[in-house]
C-alpha cells in the first residue's frame, strides 16, 4: 500500500459486502467502493507505522473476515496481504478483514502516530490561528466527529438540496490575503490557562449567553477586522480556545473596550471535553451562531487540510432556512415553516458516487473527503453553499475557488434528520 503495484486480477465490485456478522459502526478507517478509496488511521509495514494513509485500491481480492475483537492494520509488502483491524463499509463495521491488494496507488501517508486527540487540547500551540497539533474539539462520538458516510438519506433530500441550489458550486469562505481589506475567513486564537479573564457585557442576547468573564486578549483577532484599522465587516466573531481548561469561548458582534473588557451581542462557552450542548427548547438558546452551534469545530483549517486528512464536519450557510432545528443545533432563525427549506443543524454530505479528481490539490481532496465522511452542518443564514474556514497565508485561493467551486449542489444529499424540533 505504500508503493504502486499493478496485477491483472481484479476483485468483484462489492467484495466487502458480505453477509458476515456486523459490529457497531464508528471506526475511523473506512472504504468507499464508489471511488475505491481506502482511508486508514494507521497501518504497520516493515516495522514502521504510517498514519493518515489514503490510497485508491481498484484491484483486490477478499480473503476472509474473522470478526471478533478488532486488531491492528498491517500490510505485508511481500505477499501484498493487508489485514484491517476494523473497517467501516456502507454503514457497518467489519473486524479483522484480510485482503490481497493487487493494484493500488498511495495518495498520502506520514510516518509516526496520527497525534489525534479527542477532547483534549493540551498539546495545541498558542497564538492566532495556532495549530491544534492533531487535537480535535469534543469527544470522538460528538456530532462534529461522527462518521456519517453510511447514514440513511433523508426522504426529502432532493427538495432540500434544490432549495440551496443544484447548479451552484461550493464557495470557500476562507483563504489567504485580504478581501475588502480584511483577512478571508473566521479567525481564532489559542491561549493558555494563565490568560487573564475579562468582563463581558452582552448587548442583545444576554439571557441566552454564558456569563463572563472570558479569557479574551485585548488584541484577539476579530472577523472582518481591516488590516488598516478602518471600519469592520462581517459578523465580528471572536473565538478563543483555552487549551489548558479545554474551553471554547465565542462571541458575535464583539467590540474591545478601553478598559480591557469586551462588548458583544452574545456569547457562549463550550466544554471541549464534553458533549453538552446549549439549552434546547422552542426555539432554544442561540450562540455566536444562529443555530446555537459552536463555530470553531466546523472551520476548515489549513494545517488539517495540508495533512491530507480532516476528521470532522464543517460549518456552512444557506440563504433561506426553516423555523426549525435538528440536533446538535438548538436554535432556529427564520419564520418560514416550509418543509422544503433546511432547518438549522441539517447535515449534508458529498455523495459516495462523486469521484474526487486526482488532479485536485491535497487540501481540496482532504476537504471533499471530509464532506463525504463527516458532512457539513447548516449553521447560519448567509450565502448558499458558503463553507466556513480560518484565514491562513498558506491557502492557494485560485485552487480553492476553482476546485471546490466545481463541486455543485447536485453532488450532495441530506442525511436523515432525527429529532427535528418545530414550533
Amino acid at each position: 500500500m505504500l508503493a504502486r503495484q499493478s496485477l491483472a486480477r481484479t476483485a468483484t465490485a462489492a467484495a466487502l459486502a458480505l453477509l458476515y456478522p456486523t459490529f457497531p459502526a464508528g471506526a475511523v478507517d473506512a472504504f468507499d467502493p464508489a471511488s475505491n478509496l481506502i482511508a486508514l488511521d494507521t497501518v504497520s509495514m516493515g516495522g514502521t507505522t504510517y498514519s493518515q494513509v489514503r490510497a485508491t485500491v481498484p484491484s483486490y481480492s477478499l480473503l476472509g473476515v474473522d470478526g471478533g475483537a478488532p486488531g491492528a492494520n498491517t500490510f505485508d509488502a511481500l505477499t501484498q496481504l493487508l489485514t484491517l483491524g476494523s473497517i467501516a463499509y456502507q454503514g457497518s463495521t467489519y473486524n479483522n478483514v484480510r485482503v490481497t491488494i493487487h493494484s493500488y496507488a498511495l495518495l498520502s501517508a506520514s510516518t509516526g502516530n496520527t497525534g489525534a486527540s479527542y477532547g483534549n487540547l493540551a498539546g495545541a500551540s498558542l497564538g492566532p490561528g495556532a495549530s491544534l497539533n492533531g487535537a480535535l474539539p469534543f469527544p470522538a462520538g460528538n456530532a462534529w466527529n461522527t462518521d456519517i458516510s453510511g447514514a440513511a438519506v433523508d426522504a426529502n433530500s432532493d427538495a432540500l438540496i434544490a432549495s440551496i441550489g443544484l447548479t451552484r458550486g461550493l464557495h470557500p469562505d476562507f483563504g489567504s490575503g485580504l478581501y475588502d481589506g480584511a483577512p478571508i475567513g473566521i479567525p481564532y486564537v489559542v491561549v493558555a490557562g494563565s490568560q487573564p479573564k475579562v468582563a463581558i457585557t452582552f448587548t442583545d442576547y444576554g439571557d441566552e449567553s454564558d456569563p463572563g468573564p472570558y479569557p479574551v486578549p485585548g488584541n484577539a483577532p476579530i472577523e472582518g477586522a481591516q488590516v488598516s484599522g478602518a471600519a469592520f465587516g462581517g459578523d465580528r466573531h471572536v473565538l478563543v480556545i483555552d487549551r489548558d481548561a479545554n474551553r471554547l469561548y465565542e462571541m458575535g458582534n464583539a467590540y474591545p473596550q478601553a478598559d480591557g473588557s469586551w462588548k458583544a451581542s452574545g456569547g457562549a462557552v463550550f466544554h471541549l471535553d464534553s458533549n453538552t450542548v446549549r439549552p434546547g427548547g422552542q426555539p432554544g438558546w442561540t450562540s455566536a451562531d444562529a443555530a446555537g452551534l459552536p463555530i470553531f469545530p466546523g472551520l476548515v483549517r489549513y494545517d488539517e487540510a495540508a495533512s491530507g486528512v480532516i476528521r470532522h464536519a464543517f460549518r456552512f450557510t444557506v440563504a433561506s432556512t426553516r423555523r426549525a432545528y435538528v440536533p446538535p443545533a438548538t436554535h432556529w432563525a427564520s419564520s418560514n415553516t416550509s418543509a422544503n427549506l433546511p432547518p438549522m443543524g441539517m447535515r449534508v454530505r458529498l455523495k459516495a458516487s462523486y469521484v474526487i479528481p486526482s488532479s485536485f490539490s491535497t487540501e481540496s481532496k482532504a476537504i471533499l473527503q471530509a464532506m463525504k465522511t463527516y458532512g457539513m452542518l447548516v449553521a447560519d443564514n448567509g450565502s448558499n453553499w458558503y463553507v466556513s474556514g480560518a484565514p491562513d497565508a498558506r491557502w492557494n485561493n485560485d485552487k480553492l475557488v476553482s476546485e471546490l467551486g466545481s463541486v455543485k449542489g447536485s453532488s450532495f444529499e441530506v442525511v436523515r434528520m432525527d429529532g427535528l424540533v418545530t414550533p
